[in-house]
This record gives structure tokens, sequence and C-alpha cells, in this order.
């Protein structure tokens, strides 16, 4: 039987990024399987709640790296996915 996937939340996105800790925006882009434009909305929602923060290397790359409010609030994310997860899982 097929399953299929669920589409992800912007939560879940959110976390996807913020578990990077640190990374530029192609390997971001890559590993959450996101367009350029997505990445870009995102990141830049993330940097204006002060998630991430955005610094230039020595050879002018742009890297994220997450700060201690995106480390509380992926913390937070994932207490809460854990817990939903838990509860589908017994409502089966």
């Amino acid at each position: 039987m097929w399953k299929v996937k669920h589409r992800r939340s912007s939560i879940e996105i959110i976390a996807d990024i913020l578990r990077y800790g640190e990374a530029g925006k192609t390997e971001i882009m890559y590993g959450v399987n996101m367009s350029y434009s997505q990445v870009n909305r995102y990141l830049n929602f993330l940097l204006k709640q002060e998630f991430l923060h955005k610094a230039i290397t020595d050879d002018e790359h742009a890297i994220y790296r997450i700060t201690q409010k995106g480390r509380n609030l992926l913390q937070d994310v994932e207490t809460v996915l854990e817990m939903l997860q838990e509860k589908e899982l017994i409502n089966i």
C-alpha cells in the first residue's frame, strides 16, 4: 500500500533550517529541499526574528548561524513535534 508523505508545515521547515546551526545558503537550500526563493523568504524571516545571525566570512561568503533565541525555539518546536508524533501513534 502507498503511504503519502505529508507536506511539511512552516514550523517543520523552520526547525529543519535551524538544525543546521551554521551553514551557507546553498547548503541550507539543498539540505531542506527548497527553492532559492523559498529559502530566501525563510532566512529573511529567521533573521528578522533574530533566530539566525548572518555573518560574512573572510572570503566574503554569507554564513547563517543559529542564535540562542533560535536554539530555544528549536528545542521548543522539537518538543511539540515529538508530542504530536506520539499522539498520532496512539490514535492509529
